[in-house]
């Protein structure tokens, strides 16, 4: 797999873990301008959720929540406050969690991060 395959394989495995925990999926691929793109929006116990999947199949370059810049949280965090901005949701409480999936051992194995920035 190509990397824009493998970052849809492990979206899509990280929705359907979000799915059997409970949260409602929002919204998916969330793109403004240049400033950066949120992977996946849900709700959970009245909350909003942000969140980042990172994957890896190898620990080369380290795990994929390492992979996580300062550059991409900033990102993230701009383009959380135009979400929301868009969709007129004032004082509704949010959060920054990170999936990571990782297929370093030869199966998938899901971390979730919750409150991760």
């Amino acid at each position: 797999m190509n990397t824009v395959e493998t970052g849809r394989s492990a979206e899509e495995a990280a929705t359907n873990y979000l799915v059997d925990q409970g949260y409602e999926i929002l919204d998916r691929n969330f793109t403004y301008k240049k400033v950066g793109e949120i992977d996946i929006v849900a709700r959970y116990n009245g909350c909003l959720v942000f969140v980042e999947v990172r994957s890896r199949y190898s620990h080369v370059y380290g795990s994929p929540e390492a992979s996580l810049t300062p550059t991409k949280l900033r990102g993230v965090r701009r383009t959380a406050e135009a979400w929301l901005t868009m969709r007129k949701c004032y004082g509704v409480p949010c959060r920054f969690d990170v999936i990571a999936i990782d297929y370093s051992t030869g199966s998938m194995k899901i971390r979730h991060i919750e409150n991760a920035f």
